[in-house]
C-alpha cells in the first residue's frame, strides 16, 4: 500500500496485520480519486472507519488541508499515527480512537463540517444509511459535500438518501464504491 499521486506520492504505508482489516487496494484508491478528484484546494476531508489512514492520507497528499480520522481499534490507531508521521505533515490531521457513531456526535459538538467523507466500514457492520442521515442531521457536511462508501459488491445502497444523490457506482471485484452528493 503506497500513496499514489501528490506531495507524498510513493511513500509506502503500514497496514493492521490479520483478517481484522481490509485496506482499500492502491487500484480502487486510484480509481476512487480519478472518479472525484483526482485533486483538491483545501478540502476537509473525515474517514470515519480509518483503518491505516490510506484514503486520508491520500486525501491531504492531493491537496486536502485537514482530515480527521476515527477508528476504535487501539492497533489501528497507532498504525494511522504512524503513517502519518511519514507525511511529515501531521498537522494535517486530527486522530481520534473513537467509535463512528460516538465521533459523528464529537465532530458536531465540535463544529466541524466536511467537504469529503470517505465511509469504508467493516462489511458485517455496515450502518452507512444510518451514519449518512445522522451526518445529514448533524450538519457535518459542507455545500456541494461528496461521500464515498466502500461496501461489499452485494450490498445495494439506495440511489438518493434524503437530499444526497448517488452520482456514481461501480464494482471492483468483491467491493462496490458508491458516492453521493
Amino acid at each position: 500500500m503506497r500513496v499514489i499521486a501528490g506531495d507524498f506520492k510513493g511513500r509506502r504505508l503500514n497496514s493492521l496485520s490479520g483478517d481484522n482489516t481490509r485496506p482499500t487496494s492502491d487500484k480502487i484508491k486510484g480509481s476512487i480519486f480519478n472518479m472525484i478528484g483526482p485533486y483538491f484546494e483545501n478540502e476537509v476531508v473525515l474517514d470515519l472507519f480509518s483503518g491505516s489512514g490510506n484514503l486520508a492520507i491520500e486525501a491531504v497528499s492531493r491537496g486536502c488541508k485537514q482530515a480527521y480520522c476515527f477508528d476504535n481499534h487501539f492497533k489501528a490507531v497507532s498504525v494511522i499515527k504512524e503513517n502519518i508521521a511519514l507525511t511529515k505533515k501531521e498537522s494535517a490531521f486530527v486522530v481520534k480512537k473513537m467509535d463512528a457513531d460516538k465521533g459523528l456526535h464529537w465532530l458536531s459538538e465540535n463544529s466541524v463540517s466536511f467537504d469529503l467523507i470517505f465511509l469504508d466500514p467493516p462489511y458485517a457492520k455496515q450502518k452507512i444509511v444510518d451514519q449518512i442521515e445522522e451526518m445529514i442531521q448533524l450538519n457535518l457536511l459542507c455545500n456541494n459535500a461528496r461521500i464515498i462508501c466502500e461496501t461489499d459488491r452485494q450490498v445495494d445502497l439506495p440511489d438518493s438518501i434524503q437530499q444526497l444523490e448517488k452520482i456514481k457506482e461501480q464494482d471492483y471485484g468483491a467491493t462496490k464504491v458508491s458516492i453521493y452528493r
